[in-house]
């Protein structure tokens, strides 16, 4: 199965982008979707990696303004599935900008200590 060099998800308020040449996701915008239901997509998009298992893999958050609980905990249920493979190192990009993001992005670090965060 070939695995396609970039997926992309676009709505009005935000996207989400993967490419697999730099095994980076790039989030941009407002994310603050009803429940996991309206995250199902996206959490689709992230299994979807993970189960290519790269060596590493990049969450770029730096364009995120706003990203809701229910978004906080996607990213919590995704921290758990690369901590569950062997040899995948996550690394997270985050902005001192951007209020919620050094509040919040310590906490993926108490589930996965390897985890690099990375707040510019």
């Amino acid at each position: 199965m070939t695995s396609p060099t970039a997926l992309t998800i676009k709505e009005d308020d935000y996207s989400v982008h993967y490419d697999s040449d730099s095994n980076t996701v790039v989030f941009a915008g407002e994310l603050q979707l009803s429940g996991m239901d309206d995250y199902a997509s996206i959490m689709t998009l992230l299994d979807d990696v993970v189960q290519q298992e790269p060596t590493t893999l990049t969450l770029d958050l730096r364009q995120l303004e706003f990203l809701n609980s229910s978004g906080i905990n996607m990213l919590l249920r995704l921290v758990i599935k690369v901590r569950e493979k062997t040899g995948m190192q996550l690394i997270v990009k985050g902005s001192d900008r951007v209020s919620w993001q050094s509040r919040s992005l310590q906490n993926l670090k108490r589930l996965m200590p390897a985890l690099e965060l990375q707040i510019e």
